[in-house]
């Protein structure tokens, strides 16, 4: 006669040969799958507080200092690009000289930048 081979059949539900399976493969399933879900969305939050917030933070605390240095006489630049001479400091707000006789109430949080004379251009105008 001649030499048969046979072949293991296998379930529908992933188990080999007969008989009632374990239902362990299946929670071990979707834990991998949980864990595959949550791992890149970590990595996600992990670069968007590296890239976007700190960056964002830092910027602020810089300008909350600038802010907070500003005082009468000073010169500064506003978002909106007037040049100015601050006149008065007040709580939330400055009185600042755009022209001569012509004073108007900034927001603090309008100000961009506090304009700095710099030694060479002193220089150039002696």
């Amino acid at each position: 006669m001649a030499d048969q081979t046979t072949t293991p059949v296998a379930s529908p539900c992933g188990a080999s040969g007969g008989g009632s399976g374990s239902s362990e493969g299946g929670s071990q399933g979707s834990a991998q799958g949980l864990t595959g879900m949550v791992l890149p969305l970590a990595v996600f939050v992990l670069i968007f507080y590296f890239f976007i917030i700190r960056p964002q933070r830092k910027r602020q605390k810089q300008h909350d200092s600038l802010i907070g240095g500003i005082t009468r006489g000073d010169q500064i630049i506003t978002v909106g690009g007037f040049f100015g001479t601050v006149r008065e400091v007040r709580d939330d707000t400055f009185m600042v000289e755009i022209a001569d006789g012509v004073k108007v109430r900034v927001l603090k949080s309008a100000v961009q930048t506090k304009r700095t004379s710099t030694p060479a251009a002193e220089e150039k105008k002696d």
